[in-house]
């Protein structure tokens, strides 16, 4: 529990990176709504995200998430975790920045492929090269998530619990 008040905390960073664990973990300490973005839209849908890209691609998986940003980010007093790839979309961003405090969570590549090995939710990995393409992914998003964190936090090897109490003190820091 803290004695801060917030207001809406969003946590963004590459998939793997602990968004949703840590995410869950803020909100509790904090005595906010949690909510994830990813399963926000399967539960719109009645649909996994898997199932979304093979039917309408990326792009069609980008239009939902940006629907669900758009909403969610409306809301008060919530911690929002977002997709690895919900910082692509200008509007995304601007939401983001715009409608409460977001957190960067950095992960390097190497936990970051421990993390997804067994996961079967993550369509960006169906490939050859799953280190390849996170690393392509990286350079590309690094800039993105940089350009509207207003703390970064390191989660490699890390425990949860330790990325949030980070976070709830990073966070009176930079909301007073």
């Amino acid at each position: 529990m803290s004695d801060i008040s917030p207001g809406n905390i969003f946590l963004i960073g590459p998939m793997g990176s602990g968004k949703t664990a840590v995410g869950r973990q803020l909100a509790r300490q904090l005595r906010l709504e949690f909510l994830d973005s990813d399963a926000e839209i399967e539960h719109r849908t009645g649909v996994d995200i898997p199932y979304i890209f093979e039917k309408e691609g990326e792009a069609g998986f980008r239009e939902r998430e940006r629907e669900i940003i758009d909403s969610l980010t409306q809301l008060s007093n919530v911690v929002i975790a977002t997709g690895g790839g919900a910082i692509l979309l200008p509007q995304n961003r601007e939401h983001l920045a715009s409608r409460g405090t977001v957190v960067y969570l950095h992960t390097g590549i190497e936990q970051q492929l421990e993390r997804t090995k067994h996961g079967k939710q993550r369509p960006l990995l169906y490939t050859e090269d799953p280190e390849a393409k996170l690393r392509e992914l990286m350079e590309f998003r690094l800039p993105l998530y940089e350009s509207i964190a207003k703390i970064t936090v390191t989660t490699d090897g890390r425990q949860v619990r330790a990325v949030s109490d980070e976070i709830i003190e990073r966070l009176k820091e930079v909301i007073g």
